[in-house]
């Protein structure tokens, strides 16, 4: 499916959620926070998540706060109970959760942000009975996303955060 003649473009800042429909291009940027979207295919109707930590310790109010895994999940559910649609009619992709740091993941567990805010989202979306479809997570830099609700395609660049350029080598003494 084409673009529509008029296109809403929103980038979403860390924390940000957006639901809309057919006429919206929904992008944002990722080092170690997590993105999810959900496209309905016969609607054209779906959203976008991008969330730095995967839950608060405290809730002090009944206002979502989109920083939060677990709050931005509450708010794609308001969403979609709103369209009076299903969880599993949405077509649901992950992105997300790098290693922004050169140093090595923890193999024997996972205790550092990034690892954090993946496990919590494939948990928060089975809960809510979401399948994943697609994702690219974990590893070392930034990806970029973007997502088209008029044909639910989304595409995504991995940029590999390098500590040197290539073909350089150090000087040995």
């Amino acid at each position: 499916m084409t673009a529509p003649e008029q296109v809403l473009d929103i980038f979403l800042q860390p924390g940000e959620f957006y639901f809309g429909d057919r006429a919206t291009r929904i992008s944002t940027l990722l080092g170690s926070c997590v993105a999810i979207t959900m496209w309905h295919p016969r609607l054209h109707i779906g959203g976008m998540c991008h969330f730095m930590l995967p839950a608060r310790s405290v809730r002090p109010s009944d206002i979502l706060d989109g920083r939060y895994a677990d709050e931005a999940m509450l708010l794609f559910q308001k969403e979609i109970r709103t369209a009076r649609t299903k969880p599993g009619e949405y077509q649901v992709k992950l992105f997300g959760g790098g290693n922004m740091f050169q140093r090595p993941t923890n193999q024997a567990g996972c205790a550092d942000v990034p690892c954090r805010n993946v496990v919590a989202a494939r948990h928060l979306l089975r809960h809510h009975g979401h399948s994943v479809v697609a994702e690219h997570v974990g590893m070392h830099g930034h990806r970029n996303v973007i997502f088209e609700l008029w044909n639910g395609d989304v595409w995504m660049r991995h940029v590999k955060r390098v500590t040197e350029p290539e073909g350089i080598e150090h000087a040995k003494d």
